[in-house]
């Protein structure tokens, strides 16, 4: 069972973060004896506090994690993300693969249902769950396609030195995922 405290959000406030347009908003979320709610999306009040006004969402997927220590990534889609915690806990890792002086640079977060980040894209992400069941959904602003250029990058990269919380050697990773390059290889992506 998630240990989520819903009286710790109180407030709808946004973050920003040392990767430009990075950001990281706290949700208010209500919480009595039956659970929680939380408004997860409402456009009007996230664009006041910073998000792009021309984030226009299109699709939403939602990734299940049955046991804690999933990892996923690092990877960079063509398109920005908005990522929501619905039951869970994650430890985010999201790596700057744009042109710039930002380039390379590394932000890391511990996420659950009282949080959310917007995801520029040319900016890689990859998670790590922290509780069993975990449940992670993002919304996008195109259309997945099997013909999109992804950007991928180690997760056991030692340039990037990733803390993991679970090592990468007890996680549950892909092959795929164990195998992408470092970032030494990466060619800078125009966003």
């Amino acid at each position: 069972m998630s240990e989520f405290d819903p009286s710790q959000y109180n407030e709808l406030h946004m973050h920003e973060t040392r990767i430009p347009d990075l950001l990281v908003f706290d949700l208010q979320v209500f919480g009595d004896n039956r659970g929680w709610f939380k408004e997860n999306y409402q456009r009007e009040k996230l664009v006041k506090l910073g998000l792009p006004a021309d984030f226009e969402v299109v699709q939403n997927n939602i990734s299940y994690n049955e046991k804690a220590g999933v990892t996923r990534g690092i990877h960079a889609e063509p398109w920005d993300k908005f990522i929501s915690i619905a039951y869970g806990s994650v430890f985010a890792a999201i790596v700057d693969f744009r042109p710039g002086e930002s380039f390379g640079t590394l932000e890391t977060f511990e996420l659950n249902p009282g949080q959310v980040i917007y995801v520029p894209r040319g900016c890689g992400n990859s998670f790590q769950t922290l509780e069993d069941n975990t449940v992670y959904t993002y919304l996008v602003n195109e259309h997945w396609s099997p013909e999109a250029k992804y950007t991928l990058v180690n997760l056991a990269d030692p340039e990037l030195g990733i803390d993991w919380p679970i090592s990468l050697e007890q996680a549950e990773v892909s092959e795929k995922d164990r195998n992408h390059p470092p970032l030494a290889d990466i060619k800078p992506e125009e966003a």
